[in-house]
């Protein structure tokens, strides 16, 4: 029943500092700065007020820090909040260079060094339990991040992504070994496939990922920019990684917010269901459905995402 929901819902998924080693696409700049910070996995996009909070955006598989733009102005157009806004970009991802994330015959790990790396960014620049807020695969890097450094993070906001995504690849029960075989044969087929049929394939999941017909060209290009390898492996490692045992780790505030599953046969009850059951082992999570959106609800739903995240950044 979720098989195809799963492959559409996750091809692409889909901080004041950033490294030397930049790596950028094609997308116009905006102003930002980039992190004194040298790393192989990640690089750092900063912008806004240099005394402000610390708020780092995680974007997720193939996309860049541009997803955030909105937001990014959203934020730091705001009287009387200052905000310090660290984008991060994944080597490999829209434009920048594999570097560390770079696969050979096998796959290996994306999420989980991106996360460690993410947490050691925040340690040697100073950052105080920055929020966190991840879309899709940022969101399971933003979970990876506050359940195995709790210390470091102050509020998480998880974008449209839910702790064990294998679980939608096969009947209920599944663990993380079960749908191993099934993850291996998609980073082979992902990873090998003719680059046109590839690009073609990727198109139409991310098209029905986006309602706003006008916002798709700019995800669209991030992925034509990614390492198809990189890409592969990291959808690989999120078929296969179960957080759900982590999640009571997490001390940092919590807010889930998702949307229906683009699959005719998922209700929004059944949607509901199946978030409240994935997360429910996070103590004193919000979990918020948004209707009419797809998988880029910053990109659908902008309005009621900034407001979303005004709420949750200013609660108690």
């Amino acid at each position: 029943m979720f098989r195809i929901l799963a492959i559409a819902a996750a091809m692409l998924g889909a901080p004041a500092i950033v490294s030397a080693q930049d790596g950028h696409g094609t997308h116009p700049e905006h102003g930002h700065s980039h992190a004194a910070f040298v790393s192989d996995r990640i690089h750092v996009r900063v912008d806004g007020d240099t005394d402000g909070r610390d708020i780092i955006l995680i974007p997720g598989l193939s996309s860049s820090p541009e997803i955030w733009q909105g937001t990014v102005d959203h934020l730091t157009a705001q009287d009387g909040v200052g905000w310090r806004v660290h984008r991060i970009h994944v080597q490999g991802f829209a434009g920048a260079p594999a570097e560390g994330n770079a696969q050979g015959a096998t796959p290996s790990p994306v999420a989980a060094p991106v996360a460690e790396e993410i947490a050691r960014y925040i340690r040697e620049n100073g950052l105080i339990k920055p929020a966190v807020v991840g879309h899709s695969m940022g969101g399971t890097i933003g979970l990876m991040l506050a359940a195995r450094h709790p210390d470091s993070v102050g509020r998480l906001m998880v974008v449209d992504m839910i702790p064990f995504m294998g679980a939608m690849f096969a009947a209920p029960g599944a663990t993380a070994e079960s749908v191993t075989p099934v993850a291996d044969q998609i980073w082979t087929a992902q990873s090998s496939s003719p680059r046109e049929a590839y690009v073609a394939q990727a198109t139409t999941s991310i098209n029905g990922m986006i309602n706003t017909e006008s916002r798709r060209a700019e995800a669209l290009e991030d992925m034509r920019e990614s390492d198809q390898k990189v890409s592969a492996a990291a959808f690989r490692e999120l078929v296969t990684t179960d957080l759900r045992p982590e999640l009571s780790k997490i001390t940092a505030p919590t807010e889930v917010l998702y949307v229906k599953f683009n699959d005719a046969r998922m209700t929004p009850q059944i949607t509901d269901a199946i978030y409240q059951a994935s997360f429910a082992t996070l103590k004193g999570v919000e979990l918020k459905r948004i209707d009419d959106s797809a998988h880029f609800i910053m990109f659908d739903q902008p309005q009621a995402f900034y407001a979303d995240l005004d709420a949750f950044l200013s609660a108690k």
